[in-house]
């Protein structure tokens, strides 16, 4: 039933997808959805705005409107719904390290290309989320949701010292080695990211040795195996450092 009451509003052109006010939000009413926070269903926000001191760029406000008057009831069954899914996430997980604890957060970066200085001029993190190992990350993190996917092969950030400002900002990273772990639970992974996670695009950095350039194929095998075509590029290094190649990929 519909009554005029406050509820929780969400200025899409000022967030940024960041999730801060995810966890924020005690009856699970928020969720990352396409990149940006939204209302899963107005009978889950109580309106009383405990999330808005948590939005960075003050994307959310409290209005007054028509809406589906909040049901205590349902939000109990839809936060015990969560919590059996979040179960079943880290079950699925290799460890229970608390390393492996899914994280969301705001780098100081916002333009790529640009080199951020932290204290006594050092460049920082343009890092948005954790973990980043391929393994550990479950495809239904808030944080793949309609992202810019950048995939590394482990070595390249040794060789490559710019990652962070010529590739990472703006991009949500998972590195893993095509040589040394399992290749069919990589392209499993990727398939169902590809299905639930909406990718804007897929960019793929390899090393020139010949062990890297399977990790070209897993991404072709899953985006086949999803029934995806997702713009694609791939990046190769030398082992000095030096990018070799940088193509437009078909899927």
């Amino acid at each position: 039933m519909k009554v005029k009451r406050k509820i929780v509003e969400i200025d899409e052109e000022l967030c940024d997808g960041c999730g801060q006010c995810v966890p924020a939000c005690a009856e699970g009413a928020i969720e990352i959805i396409d990149g940006k926070a939204r209302i899963a269903a107005e009978k889950y926000c109580d309106g009383l705005g405990a999330c808005l001191g948590e939005c960075p760029n003050d994307a959310l406000a409290i209005i007054e409107r028509e809406a589906e008057d909040f049901d205590e009831e349902a939000v109990e069954a839809y936060l015990q719904a969560k919590e059996k899914d979040e179960r079943a996430d880290k079950s699925a997980l290799p460890c229970g390290c608390p390393s492996a604890a899914l994280q969301t957060f705001i780098p100081p970066a916002s333009t790529q290309g640009t080199i951020h200085a932290g204290k006594e001029g050092r460049s920082v993190s343009n890092l948005s989320h954790w973990p980043v190992q391929i393994r550990l990350v479950p495809p239904t993190a808030p944080f793949l949701k309609g992202a810019d996917l950048l995939v590394v092969a482990d070595c390249v950030p040794v060789a490559y010292p710019n990652l962070h400002s010529d590739f990472l900002s703006g991009k949500v990273v998972l590195i893993g080695c095509p040589k040394l772990d399992d290749v069919e639970p990589y392209i499993e992974k990727f398939a169902d990211i590809f299905r639930t996670a909406d990718l804007k695009s897929v960019t793929v950095l390899i090393m020139e040795v010949p062990c890297c350039s399977g990790l070209e194929t897993i991404i072709k095998r899953a985006m086949e195996a999803a029934g995806k075509e997702i713009p694609f590029e791939e990046v190769v290094f030398s082992t000095r450092g030096e990018i070799l190649k940088r193509e437009k990929m078909a899927a």
